[in-house]
């Protein structure tokens, strides 16, 4: 094959202008040529793909090392994402939203069930959703969401609705209480044939999308100001040791859950019936839920997780 001295040319100024450093008069001197035709010469290399350029945002290598340390500690494909530093809480949970969403879309397969539990971030993240119709999908919803009010299941079907308009799917609602009222009452309800469908279906997920709750959190946490707990359930919570909730099963800063009275009250899977899902996407975001978070990674209740590099750094610096 015939050689193209044009691009001989190109790739010799590319190599002094890139590889060594060399300004374009100085080129020019060396192949006794204008400083015009090495800018010539250079825009040529780049187009023949003589020549590739990446750029790293700043901040890239600390958001890397986190990410890396996140999947060296917990064995989760971590997600880092790189925030302003004048950002706040609410900046950050949308920022975390939208890669959220971005992630979740990738995973999303035709025929697949996806459990999603709901609160404060996974709503932030469903509007963050692109609309692509996934043929066979259904979504089937992880935890009841019937508070006090009775107000809960209409804000739930609302966030799934949302979803299952975009994707074009079905959706299996789970109509019972966040938090039971009676441990004994739970337990006669899971023998009910229409609760045993839906625990069912759930059990049939291939993938599960859930954030964490945290008592205190900047951004409130959905189940912790909506009249679903109450002053002697937050007690109980606090004197078992519980630092926050998955799917509004409660966790230890190590990662237990069982001897956890309030437990016996929630609707939603326990770290163990998670861990068996293969694929499990946690979104977080906010400092204030750096403990629980690590509570529910000790719990392994994840294989992916999308965090905010502030949220990430903080947990990680927990003792």
């Amino acid at each position: 094959m015939t050689r193209d001295p044009r691009l001989d040319a190109a790739y010799d100024a590319a190599r002094m202008y890139y590889g060594e450093g060399r300004t374009m008069e100085s080129i020019a001197e060396d192949l006794t040529v204008s400083r015009s035709t090495v800018s010539r010469l250079l825009n040529r290399a780049r187009e023949a793909g003589l020549v590739q350029i990446s750029l790293r945002p700043p901040g890239a290598h600390r958001v890397e090392e986190l990410r890396r340390r996140l999947a060296q500690r917990y064995g989760v494909q971590a997600h880092v994402v790189p925030v302003g530093t004048g950002d706040g809480e609410r900046e950050r949970l949308q920022a975390v939203a939208e890669a959220g969403a971005r992630q979740l879309d990738e995973m999303l397969e035709p025929g697949m069930t996806v459990g999603m539990a709901w609160g404060t971030t996974i709503n932030a993240m469903v509007s963050n959703l692109r609309s692509r119709p996934v043929p066979g999908l259904r979504i089937v919803q992880l935890n009841g969401a019937i508070n006090t009010e009775g107000s809960g299941h209409t804000y739930v079907s609302t966030v799934l609705a949302r979803a299952a308009a975009l994707w074009d799917a079905t959706v299996h609602h789970f109509p019972v209480p966040a938090f039971f009222d009676y441990a004994a009452t739970r337990e006669a309800m899971w023998r009910e044939r229409s609760v045993q469908r839906v625990l069912d279906t759930q059990r049939q997920c291939t993938l599960a999308v859930f954030s964490v709750g945290a008592f205190d959190a900047a951004v409130p946490s959905h189940v912790y100001t909506n009249n679903y707990l109450t002053g002697a359930d937050l007690h109980s919570l606090r004197s078992d040791g519980a630092v926050g909730d998955v799917c509004t099963v409660f966790l230890r800063a190590d990662g237990t859950w069982q001897g956890i009275r309030m437990n016996a009250h929630g609707s939603g899977p326990d770290p163990a019936q998670l861990a068996r899902l293969p694929r499990r996407l946690l979104v977080a975001a906010g400092t204030r839920k750096a403990l629980p978070l690590r509570a529910a990674l000790r719990a392994g209740v994840a294989t992916d997780l999308v965090v905010d590099e502030v949220t990430a750094a903080s947990m990680l610096s927990l003792s």
